[in-house]
């Protein structure tokens, strides 16, 4: 499976976008639209459910559509996400990417996706999407079979005024390069020669796999990153820009789940 992804400034062309996929032969339960927008019909008869992690967000729920008067395929689940509040997932993937996203959706959501398509779901990409969120836009996550699919929803996608992912990552990181640099650089380090592996650091720390974890539980993964990256760029100084990275992306979204409690 391979996910493409559409950054939606309104979740009206993400949901216009979504009615679209059967035209090019890409079945409903294949995506999930994330909005930060939820709508009363969205959330009716949904139970609520306390996270049981630390630092993690509080579902709202997870419901089956024909209890909520909507298309035997169409799951709608509701969480609280920390640095975002409220978002609505539509469609069956939503719970797998809450629940990645740290909200415990729980057994509604996993028991209706196949682990074929769990294994398709771009967790490296989450942060991008939640950032997306914060700023109030709509992200319709699509799971399709090969490349040749992939291009050509792309293609769609784009059409319907979709941002790519990859456009999307970027801004995120021109928000924070100001003052990563400045943070960095106040440590001797010449950031113009070491951003790639540092903002690779910053970005593993927002897996989420990572976060929520004690800084040594992650020691290992952060090793076997920096021994791969060191055999790829034999000629490069790796370890210290990454782990530095590494950390300030762990305190970043540290920072994003403390701002809820401190308000």
């Amino acid at each position: 499976m391979k996910a493409v992804t559409g950054v939606f400034g309104s979740r009206a062309d993400a949901e216009r976008a979504r009615r679209q996929l059967s035209s090019i032969g890409i079945p409903e339960g294949r995506s999930t639209l994330l909005t930060p927008e939820s709508k009363e019909a969205d959330l009716r008869s949904v139970p609520v459910v306390d996270s049981e992690q630390p630092n993690m967000g509080k579902a709202i729920g997870a419901v089956v559509g024909a209890s909520a008067g909507l298309s035997g395929a169409t799951l709608i689940a509701a969480a609280i996400v920390p640095g975002i509040g409220p978002i609505t997932a539509i469609g069956l993937l939503g719970g797998a990417l809450l629940t990645a996203a740290g909200a415990g959706i729980g057994a509604a959501a996993g028991g209706k996706l196949e682990n074929s398509m769990t294994a398709g779901l771009p967790e490296d990409e989450l942060f991008v999407y939640e950032d997306a969120l914060r700023k109030g836009r709509s992200v319709l996550v699509t799971l399709v079979d090969d490349e040749a699919a992939a291009s050509h929803l792309r293609e769609l996608l784009t059409v319907e005024g979709a941002e790519t992912v990859d456009a999307a990552r970027d801004k995120w990181w021109i928000g924070l390069r100001s003052a990563e640099r400045e943070h960095y650089s106040s440590r001797g380090r010449n950031f113009g020669t070491d951003e790639k592996f540092y903002r690779l650091g910053f970005e593993s720390a927002l897996h989420a796999r990572s976060r929520c974890k004690e800084y040594d539980q992650v020691l290992g993964e952060m090793s076997a990153q920096i021994e791969e990256l060191e055999r790829q760029y034999p000629d490069s100084e790796i370890a210290e820009p990454f782990t530095r990275g590494y950390e300030r992306g762990r305190d970043h979204y540290q920072q994003i789940c403390d701002k809820p409690r401190a308000a």
